[in-house]
């Protein structure tokens, strides 16, 4: 059994799926009901045991300064290649922390705070059952262990949760593979999932944590921040 010493929380991008919102403030620091998207994600850390959190931060960097005094266990990461990179470049920048870590976006809100739990068998990826369609990555799971990734979607499959879990052993294996991509075959457009996922698919045996559909929502656009909160209606 493995147990998780620290958070990476990436919050690096421009969020453009969300503009006008975004302009002026970095996706993970919307309010979603009054509430920044990002204090669900660290609460719920804490309220698991976990306090040492790190955030890769880029776009609007300075906004996310605050939350090093309001969470003692909180620091920053600057990713300087957000800009032109895709999102490969935010964990390429916190890299040094990839043992027993949880991989967390910061576009997310946390409704369940015990699918945070730090104890974990296998490292592996928040996962909710569908029988109907999603456009989102759909995972097929044979013998508990990961068999293949749709990045299509599709329908009667695990849909993926961009909360994850990484034993010493993974992390370091995803530290080497990152390295690899990043710097040797400069790979800089692709999202670091995908190298457990796709590049590197054999070296990894990765399970997955199971929740409830509404456990964790993704915001990914204008149009699904303004389903959850009506204030954000004016915008579309």
């Amino acid at each position: 059994m493995s147990r998780v010493a620290r958070a990476i929380i990436v919050a690096a991008g421009r969020g453009t799926r969300m503009y006008p919102v975004t302009c002026k403030t970095p996706k993970p620091l919307v309010r979603v009901g009054g509430v920044r998207m990002i204090d669900t994600i660290i609460r719920g850390l804490e309220e698991n045991g976990i306090s040492e959190i790190h955030i890769v931060v880029g776009y609007l960097k300075e906004q996310f300064e605050a939350l090093t005094e309001e969470y003692p266990g909180v620091s920053l990461i600057e990713n300087p290649y957000y800009a032109e990179c895709n999102n490969i470049s935010s964990l390429y920048a916190a890299r040094e922390y990839l043992e027993d870590v949880m991989i967390l976006d910061g576009d997310q809100v946390i409704r369940c705070p015990k699918v945070l739990s730090p104890e974990f068998e296998r490292s592996g990826y928040q996962a909710v059952w569908t029988d109907t369609h999603t456009d989102e990555w759909l995972l097929t799971v044979r013998g508990g262990l990961v068999a293949s990734c749709s990045r299509t979607g599709g329908a009667g499959g695990w849909q993926l949760f961009s909360v994850s879990r990484w034993d010493k052993e993974d992390g370091r294996r995803l530290r080497k593979h990152l390295e690899a991509e990043f710097e040797e075959r400069r790979n800089r457009q692709i999202y670091w999932d995908d190298i457990a996922l796709f590049r590197y698919p054999q070296e990894y045996r990765l399970g997955i944590f199971p929740m409830e559909p509404g456990d964790i929502l993704e915001v990914d656009s204008l149009e699904e921040l303004a389903q959850l909160d009506s204030s954000y209606q004016k915008y579309l």
